[in-house]
Parts: C-alpha cells; sequence; structure tokens
C-alpha cells in the first residue's frame, strides 16, 4: 500500500510541542508552494487563467498571503471573508465573492470593496440593485440540473440550493443588458472532493456551450468562465491524485472546440480550489491521553470533532500516523476518538494502528482544508492553534489557541447576580 508520508519526523514534531502544547494544525509552506505553482502552470494555456483561493477551506490571512503572492485571488462567501481578504491586501476584480443568500451588508461590502459579485438567484438582481447598487461586471452561478450528475457531498445539482436554471440565466443576463451592464461572467460548481478528471471536462464542456448559447441569443460578450472548485485530494494511500494534466488538456480541447471556433475568445478561465491547494498539506497533531478497553479498544486523543469534524460529519476517512511506530505493525483495531460529549466524536473506527500507547503523538493527514475551519465550540471545546512549518524549517504560530477567557468573551455576567 502507498505510503502517507509526512513533512517533518519525530524529533521534530517533539521539539515544536514544548513550545507549542497538543493539539494544533500545523501546515507545510514548502509543498503549498509547490502545489500552487503545478496548478498555476497547469493551465498556463489560457492567458488570463486565475485561481481564487477558497477562503472557507482555510481561512488564515498567512495561508492566503503565501498564496496571494503566488497570483492567486480569494473566493468569499461571508463578511468575515471579505475582510479577511482586504486584511490580507486582497480587494478588487482579485476578490470572487458568491453569493449564497446573501444579506444586505455583505453585499455593500463586496461593493466596497469592488469585488466580482457572483449571484444565486435572479432575485438576488434586484436585491442587489437596491441595497448596493449593481456594479459594472456581473456573474450569475448556472446549476445544469439534471446535466449534470452531483456527488455525495454536495448532492445531486437539481436539489441543491445554489444557482439559476438554464432558462434564468438567460433572462438575468438580458436584465442586466438592459440595465447597462456590459462585462459579464460565469460560474457553476457541481461536485465537491471529485478525484475523476472526466468529471471536471464535462462540466467545462456544458459551460462553454451554454456560453456560446446566450452569446449568441443575447449578442454578449463573456469576460470569464470560473470553472470553481470541487477537485479532490486522496485522503486513502491506495487513491491517487487527480490527472491534472489530463483534466487541464481535456478543458483546452473544449475550449479550442467551443469557444474559439465560436469566435467568444479570449476567454479566461477561473477556478477557486481550496481543499486542492492546501488540504494534504496540513496536519492534526495531537497526543494520546487514554487508552480504553471495554467492548472495543479506544484510543483517546487529546483533540476531538471540534478540531477536525470531517470524520464525524461525512464519515470521512482521514490517515493516521503514530509518530515512531511508522514500521511497527499495525496489528491492533482502534476506535481512535476525542473527549466530546457525542458518540460520533470519532477520527477513525475500527482502525488498524500500531499498539498505541499514552503519551503518543498521533498525526492525523490531510487536515489542511476544512479543518481547523469547521471547528466550534459545543461542550464548551476550544479551538487550537494553527502554526505553519516555513520553507527554512522554522516554524510561525498563524493562529494562537483559544483560552477560557476566549469562549466567555461574549457572555456579560455584570447583571448575573441580579438576575
Amino acid at each position: 500500500m502507498p505510503e502517507k508520508l509526512l513533512p517533518f519526523a519525530k524529533n521534530k514534531i517533539e521539539e515544536i510541542i514544548k513550545k507549542y502544547p497538543t493539539p494544533f494544525h500545523i501546515y507545510d509552506e514548502k509543498s503549498i508552494l509547490e502545489n500552487a505553482r503545478n496548478f498555476k502552470n497547469a493551465f498556463a494555456w489560457n492567458e488570463g487563467f486565475k485561481e481564487f483561493f477558497a477562503v472557507k477551506a482555510a481561512p488564515n490571512p498567512y495561508l492566503m498571503k503565501i498564496l496571494h503572492n503566488e497570483g492567486f485571488g480569494a473566493d468569499c462567501s461571508s463578511l468575515a471573508e471579505l475582510i479577511l481578504a482586504q486584511k490580507t491586501g486582497i480587494t478588487g476584480e482579485e476578490i470572487m465573492f458568491s453569493s449564497n443568500n446573501t444579506p444586505a451588508d455583505e453585499f455593500i461590502k463586496a461593493r466596497e470593496l469592488n469585488a466580482t459579485i457572483n449571484l444565486d438567484d435572479i432575485s438576488h438582481i434586484s436585491y442587489l440593485e437596491k441595497c448596493a447598487g449593481l456594479p459594472p461586471l456581473i456573474c450569475f452561478r448556472y446549476n445544469p440540473g439534471s446535466l449534470k450528475k452531483g456527488n455525495l457531498i454536495i448532492g445531486h445539482p437539481e436539489e441543491a440550493k445554489y444557482g439559476f436554471t438554464r432558462e434564468q440565466l438567460f433572462e438575468g443576463y438580458k436584465i442586466c443588458q438592459e440595465k447597462g451592464i456590459k462585462r459579464f461572467g460565469i460560474h457553476t460548481m457541481v461536485a465537491s472532493n471529485e478525484l475523476d478528471a472526466n468529471y471536471f471536462v464535462e462540466t467545462a464542456e456544458i459551460l462553454f456551450q451554454l456560453i456560446a448559447d446566450i452569446s449568441q441569443k443575447l449578442k454578449i460578450h463573456f469576460e470569464f468562465a470560473n470553472l470553481s472548485g470541487g477537485i479532490g485530494i486522496p485522503y486513502r494511500p491506495e487513491q491517487e491524485r487527480i490527472n491534472l494534466t489530463a483534466m487541464s488538456r481535456g478543458i483546452k480541447e473544449k475550449y479550442d472546440k467551443i469557444i474559439i471556433a465560436n469566435g467568444l475568445a479570449p476567454l479566461k478561465i477561473y477556478t477557486e480550489c481550496g481543499r486542492y491547494i492546501t488540504g494534504p498539506y496540513g496536519y492534526l497533531v495531537s497526543r494520546v491521553l487514554h487508552i480504553k478497553n471495554t467492548y472495543k479498544k479506544f484510543v483517546g486523543l487529546d483533540s476531538c470533532m471540534a478540531n477536525l469534524m470531517r470524520p464525524a460529519l461525512y464519515g470521512a476517512y482521514h490517515h493516521i500516523t503514530v509518530m515512531g511506530k511508522e514500521n511497527a505493525p499495525h496489528d491492533s483495531v482502534y476506535d481512535v476518538t476525542g473527549s466530546l460529549c457525542e458518540n460520533n466524536d470519532k477520527f477513525a473506527i475500527d482502525r488498524n494502528l500500531p499498539k498505541t500507547e499514552s503519551g503518543d503523538i498521533v498525526v492525523i493527514h490531510d487536515a489542511g482544508a476544512h479543518g481547523h475551519a469547521m471547528g466550534f465550540n459545543y461542550n464548551g471545546k476550544l479551538r487550537s492553534s494553527e502554526l505553519l512549518l516555513r520553507e527554512n524549517g522554522e516554524v510561525l504560530q498563524i493562529r494562537r489557541a483559544e483560552t477560557v477567557d476566549d469562549y466567555l468573551a461574549t457572555l456579560d455576567f455584570k447583571e448575573l447576580g441580579n438576575f
């Protein structure tokens, strides 16, 4: 079985733990940079290609800054994410703001930053116009319905809450055209954590053909097609990475056949990947607190689903390494759990691991996206710190751990005695 490798050895992690107690998330800057550059280079054939990093995957300004230095923008979908982008130095059309049942204050902030606004529903045209004014560039999110099969995480498109129907797109662009808007883009996202390159080629073909149809009927020019994200990563050791070269080549073939052949070039290709960019290069590091032996054997960690909820939420697999025991026989079967008062607070069920003991250091792989970002405070659990392993081997704390004072900060105890 292929190995899941780590960018650090046990002695390095032990050194880090002396300064930063477990649990914590740690990100590998060198690998993130290499991956980002490879991704960008795969689409070098398209003049104007841009990746807008999906901030929701890892909303940390240090990670965003690393990627912005490589030419990446920011895909935002909330007020806080817009402010994070602004504080990181990302503004204007380097922000793609994707509307989703959006309140007025978020539209107002997006307009203030001159972000590209990607509307999710035809009724949002008038709502945006009323609360913030229509921008000079408008984008709509397309939901292909039964034309495109979804997957487990995001569901079937026709049941999803996102996007315009085909008919609504024609109507929406016509409305905006009549209001004097002259710059247009289009967006779609129909899968999450997908590893089949052909899936994204088929999506691009649908979107390119739609651009051709709308352009012909309404006589408008599209500046960009945002193919969004959804590119998966191999969480399991036996899985293979998506063939990025094949995906890009297939998209280019559809671009040449539809966009260039119909005189619709140049058309910029945009993407909004998060998981693919940082996911494989973040790790949740924990200590074993207790070993419990009842009807099953349990490894109890000092982290819990508040630190990484994907296994509990989706039944997702995350590989686990017991540091220093990588080559020991994996002949013990455990449920790996946290301390949350929820029975589904498990990182793994019936997982074969080496014999594990209290005090062992455990690393959970592929936690660099939708890991720390999905943290919560249920049961009074505090979110852990985030660290960055720099290219030169230094370690930088890029988010401190929460404290009990942080947890209590929004409560007002002043009148409690008189209550």
